[in-house]
């Protein structure tokens, strides 16, 4: 048999490194293959562990105190907890835990509270990270639970297992010492991330978070989430001067509010804006500092390449693109309005490199999106979201036939109404000598659900066309508004 070196090996892995079930064949080759695929497999464990049934959290656990020292062995034994009935303790051919470089507490959390007595569980969890956090472990991703009081900046070794950390995950209601004691010894987070930011409004109790922010040497890409409507002004003022002083080296922003302060006139480095007012309740979007959008307003953003957006009104995106250099590739927004002709001009006129495209539409617009389409050669996906009025599918499909570029193959169309039979046919019947579309609908009154007749009919139609070779997917969602953007990268 071929023996292939450990260079092309590493490559060949490399390229499966997303696909674990190819992974685990490879385990089986020879003792080269197995040596060199564990690692990959036990960087991050637990990678969708939210799926994991209890007899999988138990497994991870058992492998994971096997690992456990002597002495830890003994502390527990001590404590009336048992986990090994063999007189001759036999540690694991591999040592998975110094391959673990994903560090997810909340995984940990929720192995031990299906496996362990409540009474014994922080005993169990004060060894484990012993285990985990020390001098010979290094981690590059962190994640931290809500409502988290361990203090593990205190444990022995912590300055050199998060040396090198790059992303920090957390939910803001933790202990916020964790977060002091965090920003005394790491400085080298890339990415961080802060949900339920608001949990406190209080800059008091989240020292921690602006501590933590303002000690990173390389911070690039922030991401706040909200999941409530309480906004405090002052708070958000606070997060966002702290912002100020690392505008250097931000790339990406993520806020789940307006901007509080002129921060984003100092983000000159900028590539990705993400502002978020989904979860807000309308009626507050009446008050002034939830809809003050003075800090949107005639902002410069030189190299910003993607810009999603939700509840932000058009006119202020219209202002915000014709204040970019021609570099976005990727722009999503989602606003129930009724004037989107300067939007879409804008973008046509300032967005030549467009790949990817996510719209609020009403049937006005359809002159303004045959431009679009003519002007942007580049545009690969199309997002487009019907709020307000019964849209006019006939006019789309054939402004989408005539003047779509070469590139265009993915759509993804959101509505009250669905498609009706003839008009996919008619798309599908003049979509010839190009790319297989990939397409997804959603509707909220589907005929889907209230006719099995007709779907089976357009079930039969789609797979007529996928034949031909004019489709290559279709998919079906009967929820209105949830529709996501699309895997850019990826072509199903």
């Amino acid at each position: 048999m071929l023996e292939l070196n450990k260079d092309v090996i590493f490559l060949i892995l490399e390229e499966l490194k997303n696909d674990r079930k190819s992974l685990y064949s490879c385990l089986l080759i020879n003792k080269t293959w197995c040596e060199m695929t564990v690692p990959i497999l036990w960087k991050i464990p637990g990678l969708n562990y939210l799926n994991y049934n209890n007899n999988k959290k138990i497994r991870l656990l058992n492998v994971i105190l096997l690992h456990l020292s002597e002495e830890s062995r003994n502390i527990l034994k001590d404590q009336g907890i048992k986990f090994f009935t063999t007189t001759k303790y036999q540690r694991p051919f591999f040592n998975y835990i110094n391959f673990w470089r994903s560090l997810n507490l909340h995984l940990i959390e929720e192995i031990l509270n299906v496996s362990i007595e409540q009474s014994k569980i922080s005993i169990v969890r004060n060894e484990i990270l012993k285990l985990f956090i020390n001098k010979n472990t290094k981690f590059i991703e962190l994640y931290i639970p809500q409502k988290f009081n361990y203090q593990i900046h205190l444990i022995s070794g912590v300055e050199n297992c998060f040396s090198e950390l790059e992303y920090l995950c957390c939910d803001a209601n933790i202990d916020q010492n964790i977060l002091r004691g965090l920003s005394k010894i790491i400085k080298s987070i890339k990415k961080l991330r802060f949900k339920d930011i608001m949990q406190y409004n209080d800059r008091n109790k989240n020292i921690g978070i602006i501590s933590l922010i303002e000690t990173q040497e390389n911070l690039e890409d922030i991401c706040f989430n909200c999941y409530s409507n309480v906004r405090d002004e002052s708070y958000c003022v606070s997060l966002e001067e702290s912002l100020i002083k690392k505008a250097n080296s931000i790339q990406h922003l993520k806020l789940d509010w307006t901007p509080t302060t002129n921060i984003l006139s100092y983000l000159v480095n900028l590539t990705c804006l993400d502002i978020n007012l989904s979860l807000i309740n309308f009626s507050l979007m009446k008050l002034p500092h939830y809809t003050n959008w003075n800090n949107l307003k005639n902002i410069s953003l030189p190299v910003l390449e993607i810009l999603r957006t939700q509840q932000v009104p058009s006119k202020i995106l219209a202002n915000l693109i014709e204040n970019t250099k021609g570099y976005l590739t990727e722009i999503s927004i989602c606003y129930e309005g009724v004037d989107n002709k300067r939007l879409i001009q804008a973008i046509y006129e300032n967005c030549p490199n467009l790949k990817y495209l996510k719209l609020s539409f009403i049937n006005n617009d359809i002159t303004e999106l045959e431009k679009l389409l003519i002007k942007c050669k580049h545009l690969s996906g199309l997002v487009i979201i019907i709020f307000v009025n019964e849209p006019d599918w006939d006019n789309l499909f054939k402004v989408l036939i005539s003047s779509s570029p070469i590139n265009l193959f993915k759509f993804k169309f959101s509505s009250f109404k669905t498609l009706k039979l003839e008009t996919l046919k008619f798309f599908f019947d003049n979509w010839k000598d190009r790319h297989s579309i990939l397409l997804q609908t959603n509707s909220l009154y589907s005929l889907y659900s209230a006719n099995t007749e007709r779907q089976q009919q357009i079930n039969n139609l789609v797979e007529t066309y996928k034949k031909k070779g004019i489709v290559k997917t279709y998919d079906v969602y009967w929820q209105i508004h949830t529709i996501e953007d699309f895997e850019w990268e990826k072509t199903f």
